[in-house]
Order: C-alpha cells, then sequence, then structure tokens
C-alpha cells in the first residue's frame, strides 16, 4: 500500500527547522566552548600563577559558550522568519527645518 503524504514546504516545515536549529545550536556551542577552552589554555598558561587560575580558563570556556549559543540563536531567527527587536531610531521621514544664521 503506497501512502499519500502531501508534500509541505519547506517554508512551513516546522519539525525541519526545529530540527536544524537544536542541532546547529549543539554543535556551535559546543565547537565555541572548546575552541574558548584552548584559548584559555593558550592566553592564560599554567605557569604563571597570577593569570593562569582556574577560573579565568573557564571564563573564556564560558565566553566562547556564550558566543556560539548567541550565533546560533541569531541564524534560528532567521529561518524562522523573524528577527530580534530592531535598535534603530524611529527617524522621521520630513526633513528637519533649516536654522538660519
Amino acid at each position: 500500500m503506497v501512502e499519500n503524504k502531501a508534500e509541505i514546504p519547506e517554508k512551513y516545515d516546522l519539525n525541519a527547522k526545529w530540527d536544524a536549529c537544536v542541532d546547529l545550536s549543539v554543535r556551535r556551542f559546543v565547537y565555541s566552548s572548546f575552541a574558548g577552552g584552548f584559548a584559555g589554555l593558550l592566553l592564560f598558561p599554567m605557569s604563571n600563577v597570577a593569570s593562569g587560575s582556574p577560573v579565568t580558563r573557564w571564563a573564556s570556556v564560558a565566553f566562547g559558550a556564550g558566543l556560539g549559543f548567541g550565533s546560533a540563536y541569531s541564524e534560528c531567527a532567521h529561518k524562522f522568519d523573524t528577527s530580534s527587536r530592531k535598535l534603530t531610531p524611529n527617524v522621521p521621514e520630513t526633513p528637519l527645518p533649516e536654522v538660519s544664521k
């Protein structure tokens, strides 16, 4: 028996969008966390006691993870055709009057 499954256009397939966003978020989070950890080991070596504390290395891992998650969030917002709030001010269409000197 052959199933007659109607094809859902890619624009409206929410399951595929969610799958892609979860996959993208996990990959970017993990890769950027590893990159942050590697950068922390390079920038804050263990031999220098003052700047090589585990807290600074964990901070670099957290910074990398935040970058990865933020980039995945913005990419997923574009996939769902939404965007974060625009930070541009409301500029009126009419020009300002000229001031005479």
